[in-house]
C-alpha cells in the first residue's frame, strides 16, 4: 500500500480516474506435445492413450483481476522483454483510465533496462521462487486441463483450441479460481 501511495504522489498525472485495477500476471508455454494426465478405468484395466512428441510451442501472456474476474491474454511466439513490453502497452491501452497494479514474478525480462512502463501501470514483484503466491497459476492449471490427451496437427490448430477455451473463461470462473480471501480483503481495505 505504501508503494502505491508514494508512486501516486511522485507521478505528475493521476491515471486512476476510474479507480485501481489489481492484476496478477504470468506467462505459460503451450505446445504440440501431448499433455498426459490421470484417467479413471475399471479395476485391472490398463489405460491407453495416444501421445505426440512434437515440441513446437508458443506462449500466452496473461493477466487476471481476482476481484472482478476480468482477464487479458495475448499470444506470442517467444518469451522476452520485447514481448512483455508489447503486452504491457496493450494492457495499458485497454484500461487507460485505471491505475493498473500488476503482481508478477521476478523474470529477468520483467525488469529489463529497455522496458518502458506505461504511466498507468505499477509493477509489484512477488518474492523469488514463489509461484504459489500468484493466483494466475491456478488459471493456467485449470486452462491446461482442457488440453489433456489432445493431439493437434499443427500450432494453428492448437491456437484455435486455446482461443475457444479462453473465450469460455467467464469472469465468474476466473474470480472463483483466483479470488483468494487475503487478496480480496486487502483490495477491500485499499478501496
Amino acid at each position: 500500500m505504501l508503494k502505491v501511495c508514494s508512486w501516486l504522489e511522485s507521478t505528475t498525472k493521476n491515471p486512476a480516474k476510474n479507480g485501481i485495477k489489481y492484476w496478477c500476471q504470468d506467462e505459460t508455454r503451450l505446445g504440440l506435445k501431448t499433455r498426459e494426465s490421470k484417467v479413471i478405468t475399471a479395476l485391472g484395466v490398463k489405460p491407453k492413450g495416444f501421445v505426440q512428441w512434437n515440441f513446437k510451442s508458443y506462449y500466452i501472456y496473461g493477466a487476471i483481476a481476482p476481484k472482478s474476474g476480468e482477464s487479458f491474454f495475448l499470444e506470442f511466439s517467444h518469451l522476452d522483454g520485447d514481448c512483455f513490453q508489447i503486452f504491457l502497452d496493450h494492457l495499458s491501452q485497454s484500461y487507460p483510465s485505471y491505475l493498473n497494479i500488476i503482481q508478477l514474478d521476478n523474470g529477468l525480462f520483467h525488469a529489463g533496462s529497455k522496458l518502458k512502463i506505461p504511466d498507468n501501470i505499477l509493477l509489484i514483484f512477488q518474492p523469488p521462487y514463489s509461484p504459489e503466491l500468484n493466483p494466475i497459476e491456478r488459471v493456467w492449471h485449470y486452462f491446461k486441463q482442457h488440453l489433456r490427451w489432445e493431439i493437434y496437427q499443427d500450432i494453428e490448430q492448437l491456437k484455435d483450441k486455446v482461443r475457444s477455451v479462453i473465450e469460455g473463461f467467464y469472469p465468474e470462473i476466473i474470480a472463483s479460481l483466483t479470488g483468494w480471501d487475503y487478496i480480496l480483503e486487502a483490495l477491500a481495505t485499499v478501496a
